[in-house]
Formats: C-alpha cells, structure tokens, sequence
C-alpha cells in the first residue's frame, strides 16, 4: 500500500479508559490478579510507541483474522472514515519470547489488512 495510506491511519492522543479493563480480563488469563495489577499499572504510565504492524505480528505469533470478523470490520470502516483509533495496550513476555496483546488485536488486524507496513501506537511494557 502507498505511504499515503499508512498516514490516513488516525490515532487517538491517549487509550480509551475502557481497553484496560479489556486488557486486565484477557491478562487474567495468563497471569496471576497481582501481576495483571501491577502491568495495567505500567501500561497505564507507559509512553505512547509505535511499531510496524507486521513486526508487532511476528512478535506476539498470533494469526490475521479473517476479514469477516464484525469487529475488524468495525474497525476497518473507522479507518477508512478517517476515525481515531485507540493505541494497543502490549506486553513484551520474554520467558515465552513474544509480545501478548493484551487489547487491541482486531484493531492491528484492520490496520494490517490496511496495510501492513503502517505503524501502530501502542503502549508497552
């Protein structure tokens, strides 16, 4: 896709308040209440980054989702009307060497569908 494209992507300045709670759920799954508290905590202090979203990707080792999800398809319309979207909230896990997404992952799946090279703001810890 052309560099125009990738720039279209519009981005909220800071998380909507309700991807942490998002993110505590699905990180519940994987880590005990303390350490979830402790990471949303983090997450919540970390700075705004952004990485490619292929590389974001490769490195949590999730699959595309397919383009008949409702809510990429949610996502990918509000792209496309110039909407902003809110950054990923991603945790670096080096004992498993991957980083988990813990809010976000049909947002990157619209982007990368957009394209692939886009960066994607985030907050990681």
């Amino acid at each position: 896709m052309s560099k125009s494209k990738a720039q279209a992507i519009q981005w909220l300045s800071g998380v909507e308040n309700h991807d942490y709670p998002a993110a505590a759920s699905y990180l519940t799954l994987l880590y005990s209440p303390k350490q979830v508290a402790e990471i949303i905590a983090a997450l919540r202090l970390a700075p705004i980054a952004a990485f490619k979203a292929k590389d974001i990707f490769r490195a949590s080792q999730l699959s595309l989702l397919g383009v008949s999800n409702y809510h990429i398809e949610k996502d990918r319309n509000k792209i496309h009307a110039g909407k902003a979207l809110s950054p990923l909230l991603l945790v670096r896990d080096p004992l498993n060497g991957k980083v988990v997404i813990a809010d976000g992952y049909h947002r990157l799946c619209a982007i990368y569908e957009f394209d692939e090279d886009a960066f994607i703001q985030c907050k990681i810890v």
